[in-house]
């Protein structure tokens, strides 16, 4: 497979699974269509790198669906000069496209393997890569703007929630009863709230699950 090839089923995914699936805004269009995604999967799995689907990575992770990441992206519409963190970097494909949209990008991630292939995809990149827990965010680069978790969760802690200015955005799929829906929310004052807004194949990111309620 060779450059050229890749560029054309770049061009043929924006064009065939994006546009066609309500991605409408022209600079989520262009940051994607601008960002190699094949850098972004294990070597192997290069050719898969443009199908609408998850990518397996490592350890049960997988690497998001296009259609996922530029629906989250539509809809929570990041403005240049914007200071965002995306949590679930996995192997940096959602930063990087980030970065070609805002001012800077804070990513974290958790597992080992996925930290040593985001820095190699994201050589030569202005995003900063955090290795720590995905259920904390960065404390230490808020408050941001937009906050992008990169996958499926069944809840946002608060602690994330915190990380948002007064009128930030969240984007995120939320998990319910094995259905992920693309979710939208907003920070205002102390209060926040967030709404499904699609089904979408969704990759799961570990650790968020609701805390058990007791019952007798």
């Amino acid at each position: 497979m060779t450059e050229h090839n890749y560029e054309h089923m770049r061009r043929a995914m924006v064009a065939s699974t994006l546009r066609t699936t309500g991605v409408n805004d022209p600079r989520v269009l262009a940051a994607i269509g601008a960002v190699p995604r094949e850098r972004f999967v294990p070597e192997g799995r290069a050719p898969a790198a443009y199908a609408d689907t998850l990518v397996p990575l490592v350890d049960g992770r997988e690497l998001n669906s296009p259609m996922s990441l530029g629906r989250m992206l539509n809809e929570v519409s990041p403005q240049e000069g914007e200071r965002a963190l995306v949590i679930g970097a996995a192997t940096g494909y959602a930063a990087a496209v980030l970065e070609r949209m805002v001012g800077t990008v804070v990513a974290v991630e958790e597992d080992k393997q996925l930290i040593e292939a985001a820095r190699g995809a994201l050589s030569g990149s202005r995003v900063k890569l955090v290795e720590g827990p995905l259920t904390e965010g960065y404390r230490e680069g808020a408050p941001y703007d937009l906050i992008l978790i990169d996958g499926a969760v069944e809840f946002v802690p608060q602690a994330i929630i915190d990380q948002l200015v007064d009128g930030g955005r969240l984007a995120a799929a939320l998990l319910d009863r094995g259905v992920t829906r693309i979710a939208i929310g907003r920070r205002a004052g102390d209060a926040f709230g967030i709404a499904p807004m699609a089904d979408s194949a969704s990759a799961i990111l570990p650790g968020f699950l609701k805390p058990k309620t007791f019952s007798f």
